[in-house]
């Protein structure tokens, strides 16, 4: 079903693509998931709890997310690699890193703008004044 750089794709993987996806990105999510499990236990939970917030309140497009996901591999691996204890990670709030970490990528900071917006909306709405004019479309 690969298909060379250059061979475009056949109709049946533009289909098979536009109804589940990226299968490039599939296969990306695939290879990150392995390299998650060759990690040691305790990275591997840490991992595993960092990504199942990502799911719920990080970036949700699939190539944008997947840069990030290794990322994420390549940080717990090269802090496995060199015993970087658990809470040296994450520090005191594992909530703050994490926001952190998501602020790097578009999407992230996407949220970071929206987060902004609102708390600029809620000041203007009681009357206090933000000296900025945020754009609401």
């Amino acid at each position: 079903m690969a298909t060379g750089s250059n061979e475009p794709k056949s109709r049946y993987l533009r289909y098979l693509e536009l109804i589940t996806g990226s299968l490039e990105d599939k296969r990306r999510y695939w290879q990150y998931k392995a390299r998650i499990k060759q990690l040691p236990e305790n990275y591997r939970t840490a991992v595993e709890a960092l990504e199942r917030y990502l799911m719920h309140f990080g970036p949700a497009d699939g190539a944008g997310a997947m840069t990030m996901y290794e990322d994420l591999a390549e940080l717990f691996e090269q802090s496995a690699a060199d015993g970087t204890p658990i809470r040296d990670l994450f520090g005191e709030d594992p909530v703050e890193f994490v926001e952190t970490f998501m602020a790097n990528y578009p999407l992230g900071q996407y949220r970071t703008r929206e987060r902004n917006r609102f708390t600029s909306a809620v000041a203007r709405a009681a009357g206090e004044d933000t000296g900025r004019q945020d754009r609401t479309d």
